[in-house]
């Protein structure tokens, strides 16, 4: 499977993936040079060179081939450049706001960058899912899979996870929420799963 990841940053989604599944090719694309160089350094050091590659590219202008990839992912800016005071700092105001990188630019360029069938994978803010869902299907993108994250059980979900397939036929499926911390404030065993933190056995 051929793996895009629209603003990469210094490459986690793609080091988690290629644990997970290391037959993967993931192609990091990232706007910020320092994000590029780390991510390369830990390909590099983990042995990925020839799995985990990066390019320092505007996902809104990326040179690679139409239709090249089956999955997309992405962790995009979750707030307006207007929405308080601006993070200080080049890479947090592009890694936090949508400076350089609107919601609509990433549905663009996933839709754009996927085969047909191929799915969009993304994190955003509860309060973005209207935008979200628009600026999907305004791309031929059809969201297939929605799960909420919350810190806990009784509490209103702090992120959302969506799957969206280019060329999909409507049918969404809402999945139980994932939590991230148990009664005692320590993450949950699945969330330690998701991160490979489950203690190595005796």
């Amino acid at each position: 499977m051929n793996v895009c990841d629209l603003g990469c940053g210094t490459g986690l989604l793609g080091l988690l993936l290629l644990q997970r599944q290391g037959e993967l090719k993931v192609t990091g694309l990232d706007i910020q040079p320092e994000a590029v160089r780390l991510g390369e350094l830990a390909a590099s050091e983990n042995h990925l060179a020839g799995r985990l590659a990066f390019r320092l590219e505007d996902l809104r202008k990326t040179a690679l081939p139409a239709g090249s990839f089956d999955l997309v992912i992405c962790n995009p800016p979750y707030f307006s450049p207007s929405a308080g005071l601006p993070p200080k700092g080049e890479a947090r105001r592009s890694a936090r706001t949508e400076e350089t990188c609107a919601l609509e630019d990433a549905c663009r360029a996933a839709a754009r960058l996927l085969r047909w069938g191929g799915s969009f994978c993304l994190v955003h803010k509860p309060e973005r899912l209207a935008d979200l869902v628009c600026a999907l299907r305004r791309e031929g993108l059809e969201p297939k899979r929605l799960r909420p994250a919350c810190v806990r059980p009784e509490r209103a979900p702090c992120l959302i996870l969506l799957e969206a397939r280019r060329g999909g036929r409507p049918g969404l499926r809402i999945e139980p929420p994932l939590v991230l911390e148990d009664p005692g404030g320590s993450p949950t065993a699945e969330l330690n799963r998701i991160y490979f933190r489950e203690e190595a056995p005796l």
